[in-house]
């Protein structure tokens, strides 16, 4: 059951194998594939603490996080020698975010806290005031706030449990703007919309529905990466509210045949436009069995000598599965290459190897994308 679930998912997630053979192109808005050029997040980074964990913070070799504590408590009036402290409830942290374009003074943000030091979980941390610095080095913002992390632990030793990773987590609405960074659209005879994934066929018909929206003539293709809109007059002195309408309007994208596979998960997403070229494929694998049983050796009744010992007798099994060819077409669509699997009896993890050796045999149609 669990094969088939994972097998199918990979065609769910790209949908329709049927439609990817009939049109490679989706349809998005133009906002979900694009961005108005020269607007940018700033990204921002600090340095802070997280308090209120339950023994799982830095150890003593973590010298800067109790000198920060020490540097925080002389601002208190308590003066401690960060030598002396043995804390094990604060943790290190390195804050970052990203302030979108047009924020201002009093927007809240989300921020993400990574420890740095060796604390074995943030669980139930607090992150304390923490300023946030931009490129220039300027103080943007501040941080602050109770840290979510989507899992926890809990036994300790051999009986501990932990689920998902514990040393990072988000505060969300963290962070609160005090600076603004200048970002204003000016009164322009031309716009350009950067696409998030350059593509030749992609622009092509982003300038097409631009064209089909303000008029013929009005937009073309710069680069992969690039549209340029020619402003009509009547907005020349409001960019924003071009933006605003062009923004909704419904494109063809476009996108390279890509397979991308995630060993240490065993995760495998295949792109609907992917195609295969003639191939046999042979699946079978090799199952090794050890188990061991302990038997208890004793010495003859009313023996003097000898004692009573325990023999671990070792079982090897070797079973090797029965191998099967899978023949593939020229031009195989996606979801015959899932069905196929399938009837192989494939794991994620079969099909990773699979996928792997028809690229290396060049009958795989697509870039092959290893995280």
């Amino acid at each position: 059951m669990t094969r088939l679930l994972s097998l199918t998912l990979l065609l769910l997630v790209v949908g329709s194998g049927a439609a990817g053979a009939q049109s490679p192109a989706g349809s998005a808005r133009l906002k979900d594939v694009a961005a108005l050029r020269g607007t940018s997040s700033t990204p921002m980074i600090g340095y802070g603490l997280v308090v209120g964990l339950n023994k799982t913070g830095d150890k003593r070799q973590t010298i800067f996080s109790t000198q920060t504590l020490a540097n925080m408590l002389e601002q208190f009036g308590v003066s401690v020698a960060a030598a002396q402290m043995k804390v094990e409830n604060v943790a290190a942290v390195l804050v970052t975010a990203d302030m979108p374009a047009f924020a201002h003074s009093g927007s809240r943000l989300d921020i993400t806290a990574s420890s740095v030091g060796d604390a074995r979980s943030l669980q139930g941390g607090v992150l304390l005031p923490t300023p946030l610095r931009g490129p220039s080095g300027q103080i943007i913002a501040t941080a602050q706030g109770a840290l979510s992390l989507g899992g926890f632990s809990g036994g300790s030793g051999g009986n501990g449990v932990q689920v998902n990773h514990l040393t990072v987590g988000r505060v969300p609405g963290g962070a609160i703007v005090h600076v603004e960074v200048a970002s204003t659209i000016p009164p322009a005879d031309a716009i350009s919309f950067a696409l998030n994934d350059p593509d030749f066929t992609s622009a092509s018909q982003i300038a097409q529905a631009v064209n089909r929206e303000l008029g013929d003539g009005m937009a073309h293709v710069v680069d992969p990466g690039t549209v340029e809109i020619r402003v009509p007059m009547s907005y020349r002195t409001a960019i924003p509210d071009l933006v605003a309408r062009l923004e909704p309007l419904p494109v063809g994208v476009d996108a390279i045949a890509r397979v991308v596979i995630n060993e240490r998960t065993g995760t495998v997403v295949v792109g609907g436009s992917v195609r295969i070229g003639a191939a046999a494929v042979a699946h079978g694998n090799l199952s090794v069995k050890i188990s061991t049983r302990l038997e208890v050796s004793q010495p003859s009744a009313f023996s003097s000598t000898g004692d009573t010992t325990v023999v671990p007798q070792q079982d090897v099994d070797v079973t090797e599965g029965r191998s099967q060819l899978l023949m593939l077409e020229s031009g195989t669509t996606l979801e015959s290459v899932v069905r196929g699997l399938n009837a192989l009896g494939a794991s994620p993890r079969d099909v990773i190897a699979i996928m792997q050796a028809l690229k290396a045999a060049g009958a795989l149609r697509a870039d092959l994308v290893i995280l």
